[in-house]
């Protein structure tokens, strides 16, 4: 996947064959923002324009700009994952926390 960020916030790009431009979306938000431009140039001043216009908005709105993740993680798991990973995190000397952190870290880097 192709990335591109900007004040924290985080772009996915790809590029539209029938159109022949690039496109990008910001990821991990609940407001869909996108933007696009011919060239790697004009893709990185649309992104940065975009994200200037949401700041800009939330401040003109009186409200905090949404963060794409505020570092807190609540999971479902079936209590048998859970009880593997609470072993798995105890075998390795480290609380569930910094185990699941470690683990999701290394997956993360995949995209």
């Amino acid at each position: 996947m192709n990335t591109m960020t900007h004040k924290g916030y985080t772009a996915r790009i790809e590029f539209d064959e029938r159109d022949n431009i690039f496109v990008g979306r910001v990821l991990g938000l609940r407001v869909m923002i996108s933007f696009h431009g011919e060239t790697v140039a004009e893709l990185h001043e649309a992104f940065a324009g975009a994200i200037e216009d949401f700041l800009s908005d939330c401040k003109e709105q009186g409200v905090k700009p949404e963060k794409p993740a505020s570092g807190k993680l609540m999971l479902r798991v079936p209590p048998e994952v859970h009880g593997a990973a609470l072993v798995a995190a105890q075998a390795s000397g480290k609380s569930l926390n910094q185990w699941a952190t470690e683990v999701i870290q290394r997956a993360s880097r995949a995209y």
